[in-house]
């Protein structure tokens, strides 16, 4: 099982998605971003660590939005989304192909990696009001 983190960042009613490169396991897929736990790392440092590495930012990580545990064919994960902000920086395109931010109502226009469809229900399924 791997380890993987991913985060809920949200501006107003709009949250942020990230397109999986095309040379990457479910590339152009949308995603939450995010991504493996290294060894030694808390789930909120890999966190941090990613969004520096993938989108230029700092992030500030908040309380656990869902666990989930998904099968794919290549690989086994347990993905924790974690809602987050941004505390500095301006997101870049530093390893995504492209980065949107929409709102629940816009989930059906994308694309999703499978390990996300669950996670998608509950945002679409919540009222922002109660974030």
């Amino acid at each position: 099982m791997t380890e993987v983190v991913a985060a809920l960042i949200w501006d107003k009613d709009k949250f942020m998605i990230c397109q999986r490169p095309e040379h990457k396991a479910r590339g152009l897929l949308w995603e939450f971003v995010g991504g493996k736990v290294e060894p030694g790392e808390s789930k909120e440092q890999a966190l941090i660590r990613e969004c520096r590495e993938e989108l230029g930012i700092t992030l500030s990580v908040g309380d656990v939005f869902m666990d989930v545990v998904h099968e794919y064919p290549d690989i086994n994960v347990h993905l924790t989304l974690f809602n987050a902000a941004i505390s500095a920086g301006t997101p870049q395109k530093l390893e995504h192909n492209d980065i949107r931010w929409i709102t629940p109502a816009e989930i059906p226009d994308y694309n999703f990696c499978p390990a996300d469809e669950e996670i998608l229900t509950k945002l679409r399924d919540t009222n922002i009001s109660e974030r």
